[in-house]
């Protein structure tokens, strides 16, 4: 039986649905209406999972629309008593090529002709214990001329334990693999074992701790879809506002990182400081400066007031003169200009295959925004344009940073002279809502890393059921392996750095 588009289910960002009204389909049909819908360029994958129900596996993938603003649900069932193996979809759509090793890991479904089903976390509860990191058979070539340069997973500093093996012939990189699974937190499992939302707001702030406003925000989005819970104007205002303000620490953060990697300390100093002073305005607000304890279930304890507006304005006015003054000498050095000039270069080929979102999509000309196609009420409100770059490389990396930090300061003062902050125009949290019974509900919000994408399910007590996040990350960390193809191994620092990928966010 042919399905057409028309009778399949949609939904709009922030919405839940009963799930007797998702299409059920077979495998065949679910095949072809996905390979259908990326043949357009409009479409992108946001998240495609499954998990145990009854006597089977459900399997829900949602699919963003950019050109009708809403998400299509597609769903297949099955059961345990039948072959668990499907045709991969990878094979033609490389985009969803993580999902499918995502649910080949933890379900053992083979995918037939898949392009590589490679071990995604090494979660705890993986289908195959046999499966260990400690014997992963890396990719390999056999050559008497290559030699193999393994970095990690333990790195010098702070970060999450992420392995990077790369292939080179002398200084040149052929081939870059990039494993992760050191560390797996169980991070959706554990949505599921807290039962007070409380706790899982709090898990929400550390699914990944540069992104605390990004997932928080949408974590608290879909609960409050599944209780048909509405907020007030002002709190989801608030909410863009926060995510602007997180966005504008971290770019600048970046750019300072970028100036380290290539040795320019006063750049690598001047941004660090001019990032401290947004944080600081974020502990000012709410008693931290990565955002913690603001964003909660319906509602806030720490209402934004005109004296924080105040307070806001003048911090934007001095960061922006010294971020300006800055960035006109850093980003017309020569040397900074030679330094990231045509090196690691995705073409817009290459980021569509692998289906990047966020800045690794619109640093080569892809106009994927969440904030423009799939806007929550204050980008409804207060529009935003989105920016993209051309060339791919790391100077179109460093580049989109510093105009979007521009963009998103604008975005803050067209904010600031439009809407009169009340406190009272907000509600308290309220961690006692009612989950609706047998629904789906998700949520996504543009990240500064891309868009950050939060599915929950409900069982018919109204029990949490599943929970589904995917971290921008898990769309981007191909791009960077291609960044390094055909570059000196030597550049992998500032491609690494013009990416700033999340390891907590893939090990979930």
């Amino acid at each position: 039986m042919m399905i057409e588009l028309e009778n399949i289910s949609r939904i709009r960002n922030n919405q839940s649905i009963d799930l007797n009204k998702i299409t059920a389909l077979s495998y065949h049909a679910f095949f072809d209406l996905s390979i259908k819908l990326f043949e357009q360029e409009s479409k992108h994958c946001l998240t495609y999972f499954a998990y145990k129900k009854d006597k089977g596996l459900q399997f829900i993938m949602a699919v963003a629309d950019d050109e009708n603003h809403d998400i299509i649900l597609l769903s297949h069932f099955l059961k345990s008593s039948e072959k668990q193996e499907l045709k991969s979809l990878s094979e033609t759509i490389f985009a969803l090529h993580i999902f499918e090793s995502e649910i080949h890991e933890n379900f053992g479904v083979d995918f037939l002709n898949h392009p590589w089903l490679k071990p995604v976390r090494f979660a705890h509860n993986r289908a195959n214990k046999k499966s260990q990191i400690s014997n992963y058979p890396f990719y390999a070539i056999q050559s008497e001329e290559l030699h193999e340069v393994g970095v990690g997973p333990i790195h010098a500093g702070i970060i999450e334990p992420g392995h990077f093996r790369f292939i080179c012939n002398g200084e040149n990189v052929l081939h870059l693999e990039i494993q992760f699974g050191w560390q797996h937190r169980g991070v959706e499992q554990l949505f599921l074992d807290k039962k007070h939302n409380l706790q899982r707001n709090i898990l929400a702030e550390n699914i990944a701790g540069d992104t605390v406003i990004g997932h928080t925000s949408t974590f608290v989005q879909t609960m409050e879809a599944l209780a048909d819970k509405q907020v007030s104007e002002q709190t989801q205002i608030e909410r863009a506002l926060a995510l602007e303000l997180e966005r504008i620490a971290i770019h600048t953060g970046d750019i300072g990182a970028l100036c380290t990697d290539a040795a320019y300390h006063l750049g690598s100093n001047v941004f660090a400081i001019l990032r401290t002073l947004i944080i600081n305005f974020t502990q000012f607000w709410c008693g931290n400066r990565f955002g913690k304890s603001l964003i909660r279930l319906g509602g806030t304890h720490l209402p934004f007031t005109e004296e924080f507006k105040k307070e806001l304005l003048e911090v934007l006015l001095k960061f922006e003169k010294q971020f300006n003054e800055m960035a006109y000498v850093t980003y017309h050095l020569p040397s900074i200009q030679n330094r990231f000039d045509f090196v690691g270069t995705v073409s817009q080929k290459q980021a569509r295959l692998i289906g990047t979102v966020g800045v690794s999509a619109r640093m080569s000309q892809i106009e994927r925004d969440i904030r423009v196609s799939h806007p929550n009420f204050a980008y409804q409100k207060y529009p935003y344009k989105t920016i993209t770059a051309e060339k791919g490389d790391v100077f179109a990396r460093f580049l989109l940073k510093k105009k979007e930090i521009a963009r998103s300061i604008a975005w803050i003062r067209n904010l600031m002279d439009n809407y009169q902050f009340e406190a009272s125009k907000t509600e308290k949290p309220n961690y006692n809502l009612t989950l609706q019974t047998n629904k789906l509900a998700i949520s996504i919000n543009e990240a500064w890393r891309g868009e950050v994408c939060h599915c929950a399910i409900t069982n018919e007590e109204g029990n949490l059921e599943h929970y589904k996040i995917t971290d921008p990350s898990l769309h981007n960390w191909k791009a960077l392996e291609l960044s390094l193809r055909n570059v000196e191994i030597s550049d992998f620092p500032i491609n690494n750095k013009s990416y700033n990928l999340s390891y907590c966010g893939h090990d979930l």
